[in-house]
């Protein structure tokens, strides 16, 4: 038997390894800028819809588009005359308007039902329900 010890092989010296390229995932690399797309944050259930209602009641604008609504008061229009009326821009704006607080405030009210109710999801009932409490002169 041949003693291992001794053997005439040249020793093996340890090879040295290239350094390791950075992760992707390591911040401040610059192969992850280029690789991976910025990740948005993820809000919890509930925390976008806040932000958007504190969006909404700062904001002054319209939020229902002016072209379908005019197109719909033109429809509506048409099933109460067969003559072609023609409309102002301020008083379709006007009407406009008018419908949105009027909306507002009726989901308003139907939100307080769905409160009285113990519920935070707003049903159609809760509308119903708002609708009928406020009487047939303000439907």
């Amino acid at each position: 038997m041949r003693n291992t010890s001794t053997s005439r092989r040249k020793p093996s010296t340890p090879q040295r390894r290239a350094p390791a390229a950075p992760s992707p995932r390591q911040k401040g690399s610059p192969q992850a800028a280029a690789q991976s797309p910025r990740r948005r944050k993820k809000f919890r259930p509930g925390t976008r819809a806040l932000m958007e209602i504190r969006k909404y009641q700062k904001s002054t604008e319209l939020l229902l588009r002016k072209g379908p609504f005019s197109r719909v008061v033109r429809e509506v229009c048409q099933t109460f005359s067969l003559l072609h009326l023609r409309w102002q821009a301020m008083a379709l704006l006007a009407l406009q308007e008018a419908s949105e607080a009027f909306l507002v405030r009726l989901f308003s009210d139907a939100n307080l039902c769905a409160i009285h109710a113990k519920r935070v999801t707003l049903f159609p009932r809760d509308l119903q329900l708002a609708r009928r409490i406020r009487g047939v002169e303000a439907l």
